[in-house]
């Protein structure tokens, strides 16, 4: 078995389909580099990330599928599901192989693997759009910090980018080291280095107001909050209880 090792991108992983096909890897598999552990009777084919490679795997796949799949396709590779790429080449493979739409053929393992993954990192999607708190700083940058189940930040960008465009402001995923930030203009991957024993920028200090701020959405929380109707069951199957420590309503 070639065990195909590839960085970690999806680039890198639409390279790494295409060169299963183009050197005939019949019993193949892939892994990101960062959880690759040499296997014993297996050979490793390390992929270099090709723009034109890539290309031309995503336009193969564009003439076979609807975009809402090609959309469950890239969902399914942000889940970080262990194993995740090899179903997902699976999959690849059926749709190549596969004269009529496999798309609604759920009695395949992978193509109802593929909805299943799909939905889930959609659902954590609206759910980082609709709990994301911003904090601002004395510079005038509204920060959050998050750790989402799945890597969504990608899904995350357009929204907020929109809703929020006459601001900068930095998205933070403490889980992935890795946040994105708006500068007015344009979303950029960041890569930030915090102190151990925080969250915060290390150079982050609170503007004057923020302070005041949180307290009248705490205050506006619990105003609206009617406790004769509390449903703690319903409340938490809506906003589960792993989102809290980064609302500022629940800093209460």
């Amino acid at each position: 078995m070639t065990t195909l090792v590839y960085d970690g991108s999806f680039k890198g992983w639409l390279t790494a389909v295409f060169e299963v096909y183009e050197y005939k890897l019949l019993d193949a598999g892939i892994q990101p580099a960062y959880s690759y552990q040499d296997e014993l009777m297996h050979a490793k084919h390390e992929v270099v990330t090709d723009e034109s490679k890539s290309a031309r795997v995503w336009k193969t796949l564009s003439e076979k599928m609807t975009r809402q799949t090609l959309k469950r396709i890239y969902q399914t590779f942000l889940s970080e599901e262990p194993n995740i790429e090899n179903i997902m080449l699976e999959f690849v493979r059926y749709a190549i192989r596969t004269r009529l739409s496999i798309e609604n053929d759920f009695g395949n393992p992978s193509v109802l693997k593929i909805q299943q993954m799909s939905r889930k990192v959609h659902r954590e999607k609206h759910r980082m759009e609709a709990f994301v708190r911003f904090q601002l700083t004395s510079d005038k940058l509204y920060y959050a910090i998050v750790q989402p189940d799945f890597n969504v930040l990608p899904l995350i960008q357009t929204h907020f980018k929109e809703r929020y465009a006459d601001q900068r402001w930095l998205i933070y995923d403490t889980q992935r080291k890795y946040g994105i930030y708006y500068d007015l203009e344009q979303v950029t991957e960041v890569k930030i280095n915090f102190s151990e024993d925080s969250t915060v920028p290390a150079d982050a200090v609170y503007d004057e107001h923020e302070s005041m701020y949180q307290q009248l959405w705490q205050q506006y929380f619990s105003s609206v909050n009617i406790k004769a109707r509390k449903n703690t069951r319903l409340h938490i199957q809506h906003m589960p209880k792993r989102y809290w420590k980064y609302l500022t309503e629940k800093m209460i």
